[in-house]
């Protein structure tokens, strides 16, 4: 096990500094403790995974760090940005010009093809690829043409992480990105976005349950019931294509 002291020196510098990171969810009389004081930094190209159970706090802190959700306290720097500072204006900018968001569930919009989807995207990035360039980026070059319903779910998810990655964003947030696929459709998914981590070189999060996952890091992040358990560094990373659940 690595420290994060450690890892800053090898990596270099952050793409996002956390420090006592808090979200407190206020259900009526019950305060649910969803993060309590994590600390984290994320580099430039690299791809970190994200372990633990339901109700870890996993997907909240993958939201702060996107700009979807707000913290309770402490302070997340995107760079010299402080999000933590930045109101809802400037979190949909930066949520516009520097990330992409890869869910479980696709959603895709069913009238249009996939290039058409990918376009949605394209169309307001300051920057994109050519849709037709994001798609065969996922493998999917033969496929441009063809509506969601027309396309496995393997096919669909790769649509969707065409879609993230056309405005050529700096950040990757993906959360479970393979939950709702079988092993063999899983593995592929993996493939795309490890291939868009080495060849764009996009910081990259995945958030998973599924140990297995945790080979294809740069670094994994334990959580339990809201902090940080367990940061590891792999020194030896394996191929999605040698994963098996």
């Amino acid at each position: 096990m690595d420290t994060m002291q450690s890892a800053e020196t090898s990596l270099g510098t952050p793409v996002f500094r956390a420090r006592g990171l808090t979200k407190v969810y206020d259900m009526g009389e019950i305060h649910v403790h969803a993060l309590r004081g994590v600390d984290l930094e994320l580099y430039h190209s690299e791809l970190m995974v994200l372990l633990g159970p339901s109700g870890s706090g996993k997907s909240t802190l993958v939201n702060i760090l996107g700009g979807l959700d707000t913290a309770t306290s402490g302070e997340v720097f995107y760079g010299d940005t402080e999000l933590t500072a930045a109101d809802d204006r400037a979190l949909t900018k930066y949520r516009r010009r520097h990330v992409g968001f890869i869910f479980q569930f696709y959603n895709l919009i069913s009238s249009l093809t996939a290039r058409e989807n990918v376009a949605v995207v394209t169309e307001i990035a300051e920057a994109p690829m050519d849709p037709a360039e994001a798609l065969e980026l996922v493998g999917l070059k033969e496929r441009l043409d063809h509506f969601p319903a027309q396309m496995s779910g393997g096919e669909q998810q790769r649509v969707a992480i065409a879609r993230a990655i056309a405005k050529r964003p700096q950040v990757m947030l993906c959360d479970e990105p393979t939950g709702a696929l079988d092993s063999a459709t899983g593995v592929v998914v993996l493939e795309a976005l490890e291939r868009i981590n080495r060849e764009i070189g996009t910081t990259t999060v995945i958030i998973t349950h599924n140990a297995v996952v945790a080979g294809m890091a740069d670094r994994v992040l334990h959580l339990t019931d809201g902090t940080i358990s367990q940061v590891e560094t792999n020194k030896m990373k394996i191929s999605p294509e040698e994963m098996h659940w």
